[in-house]
């Protein structure tokens, strides 16, 4: 009963839903594979190996921090030992909704400069146009959720990795000997 409901309001959208189920399908498949690669990082975070580090760094031991860096899977370990080795590595949605307004506003208008003016096929276009950007609102909206969710996720880490650049340069720098000494 509501899978007929759901294939019937489908198919009033009119073509551009093909493409946006697409778009759906799309969507849960990345939310699905960033999910699955947030709990791969997370668990190759390793705080006592990076503390060990930071040790090494303030003591001015940067051979021993390197040492202690290399083949980390911990993703601000592996930043700060690329820091270390001097190697450089640098590290976004069209809403397919809206395209149905505009094609369903054009069957509609299409519609009413024919010589055969119908009301049903005016509201026929219409309705095709508003479920197809209803459809692509939804999807959006659904979408943005976990964009978000991830995007946090990304922001902490970015702060982690920056901060964690920001200790190394410092504690290297000051171990360092002045100019002309």
């Amino acid at each position: 009963m509501l899978a007929n409901i759901v294939v019937q309001f489908f198919l009033k959208g009119g073509l551009v839903m093909w493409p946006l189920l697409i778009c759906a399908f799309i969507a849960v498949a990345v939310l699905g594979e960033r999910a699955v690669w947030w709990l791969r990082e997370s668990r190759k975070r390793d705080p006592k190996k990076l503390e060990q580090i930071l040790a090494a760094l303030e003591n001015a031991d940067v051979p021993a921090a390197t040492k202690l860096a290399a083949d980390s899977e911990d993703p601000v370990i592996r930043m700060i030992y690329r820091g270390l080795s001097h190697v450089n590595t640098s590290l976004q949605g069209a809403l397919l909704g809206l395209l149905g307004t505009v094609t369903g506003l054009i069957q509609a208008f299409l519609s009413v400069g024919s010589a055969e003016l119908s009301v049903v096929a005016v509201t026929g276009g219409i309705g095709s146009a508003l479920i197809a950007t209803a459809s692509g609102l939804v999807i959006a909206i659904i979408s943005l959720i976990p964009y978000n969710y991830f995007g946090g996720k990304i922001a902490r880490l970015q702060f982690e990795l920056e901060t964690a650049a920001t200790n190394v340069e410092v504690m290297v720098e000051a171990k360092r000997p002045a100019a002309g000494q």
